[in-house]
């Protein structure tokens, strides 16, 4: 993939997070996207399911902020956003992915798993992807790209494959609203 499609990715990536506009994304800007997920599917942040995906996504947070050097409470521009997304997701491939992304992917599955199945079925994927700003149409299309053995359910690792080959321009399955 060029370095230009790869950049325009994470700028779109660092532009739904970024959700005051300012510029620059913080600990705030991940939280209200885990809010918004919660409130799509009626689930308190005090519930385990809440607590579990808020933990997730602060943490996906920390390790950015980490690895920015802006500490817990700092802002990261869309420079060091790209730059550690880089590194840790694409030139750290597979296991880069896996300890950056897999943890959040599992609890958004725990999460969306309403029927207890273990799975997401199309009408969790699609209340999820709406709440990240996805429209039905594209919602419908990325699920039967993710659902690799058409088993009309999406696993966690159908799903961490999908959003790991997005970044890693693979695919272009619409994974990315608003």
């Amino acid at each position: 993939m060029t370095a230009s499609v790869q950049d325009s990715r994470l700028k779109r990536r660092f532009e739904l997070w970024d959700s005051n506009g300012d510029g620059t994304i913080d600990r705030s800007d991940y939280e209200t996207e885990a809010r918004r997920i919660l409130k799509a599917f009626g689930e308190q942040e005090t519930s385990p399911k809440g607590r579990s995906l808020l933990t997730a996504y602060l943490g996906m947070w920390d390790k950015l902020a980490g690895k920015a050097k802006v500490g817990s409470q700092g802002k990261v521009t869309l420079e060091q956003f790209t730059q550690v997304s880089e590194t840790e997701l694409v030139e750290g491939g597979d296991a880069g992915f896996d300890r950056n992304l897999r943890p959040t992917i599992e609890a958004i599955v725990e999460l969306c798993d309403t029927d207890g199945d273990g799975e997401v079925n199309p009408a969790e994927f699609k209340r999820w992807m709406k709440a990240v700003g996805v429209d039905e149409r594209q919602a419908d299309q990325a699920f039967r790209q993710i659902d690799r053995d058409g088993s009309g359910q999406l696993t966690v690792e159908e799903l961490v494959i999908a959003v790991r080959d997005y970044h890693q321009g693979v695919n272009d399955i619409p994974l990315l609203g608003r």
